[in-house]
């Protein structure tokens, strides 16, 4: 039968991981970002499926060829997760295997779904990497860190600070969680936030980056400029920034390598739509 753990009993699950996997799985079950995980035991859990706390996304991970798992998990799914799903308004599942040796089974457990799958990039950014030149933008543009006080609109200088932070409460339980673990820096352009690269994921020394620019701001190297700062910290303290985008999102793929990073491995994402 497949069980809910509570979050203190996350750490079972640790001999899940794939330690050359998503490090958001990492993430859930060290306990740094929120999420839910689902297991066939409780004391010893060989399968899983992980819910990521900001609804993007599933994680199959464990044993795939553990039967009884994979008998009761579609059933599970259709009983348990799409009724939970709807009520936070979502309208597809999204699913992966923590490791490769998942993908086959995903086809054929869900093959009935009207299945649908699409590529992801994962980059990293190694200690051997070299950060590359940062570019120069109009004095119009501001960059900022993203502290407490710039967070809480201290001076009450931004207007749109609720969409900064309705960004980070989307990833993190609390704003003094993402501050303690997490880091970021953002662009100000007459009083606005126009552009913003934050830790979206913290597991280890692996900082997951989260980054946006405003539509009519795009093209101007502010999501290079803000990238190039992130990098630039994760450097001095020790830790190695991670970046995942989409196959066809390939703005986002060219400003990770005109930062400097280096493609790390590919995997593949499922979706089937909730009816």
């Amino acid at each position: 039968m497949i069980t809910e753990l509570n979050k203190s009993e996350f750490d079972r699950c640790i001999d899940l991981i794939n330690d050359e996997g998503h490090m958001e799985v990492k993430a859930v079950i060290e306990g740094n970002n929120p999420g839910r995980i689902f297991v066939d035991h409780l004391e010893y859990p060989d399968a899983a499926l992980l819910w990521l706390g900001n609804n993007d996304g599933f994680f199959l991970m464990g044993n795939e060829q553990n039967k009884v798992f994979l008998e009761q998990i579609d059933r599970f799914i259709e009983e348990v997760i799409i009724p939970d799903a709807k009520k936070q308004g979502l309208a597809d599942i999204e699913i992966m295997g923590h490791h490769p040796k998942w993908d086959p089974v995903i086809e054929k457990l869900f093959k009935h779904r009207k299945l649908a799958s699409g590529n992801q990039f994962v980059f990293h950014f190694l200690p051997t990497n070299d950060l590359r030149e940062e570019p120069i933008l109009e004095q119009i543009y501001q960059i900022r860190k993203i502290d407490k006080a710039l967070y809480n609109n201290e001076n009450n200088e931004i207007e749109n600070i609720d969409c900064l932070r309705s960004n980070i409460k989307e990833f993190w339980s609390t704003s003094d969680n993402y501050f303690e673990k997490g880091l970021g820096y953002c662009i100000i352009h007459n009083r606005q936030i126009v552009s913003f690269c934050f830790a979206s994921f913290v597991a280890g020394n692996l900082q997951c980056i989260n980054i946006e620019t405003l539509k009519e701001h795009q093209g101007k190297k502010l999501a290079q400029k803000v990238a190039h700062h992130f990098v630039k910290e994760c450097q001095e303290k020790g830790m190695i920034p991670y970046w995942d985008c989409m196959e066809v999102n390939l703005p986002s793929a060219a400003v990770a390598e005109r930062v400097g990073f280096t493609k790390i491995f590919e995997y593949k994402v499922y979706e089937f739509p909730i009816q």
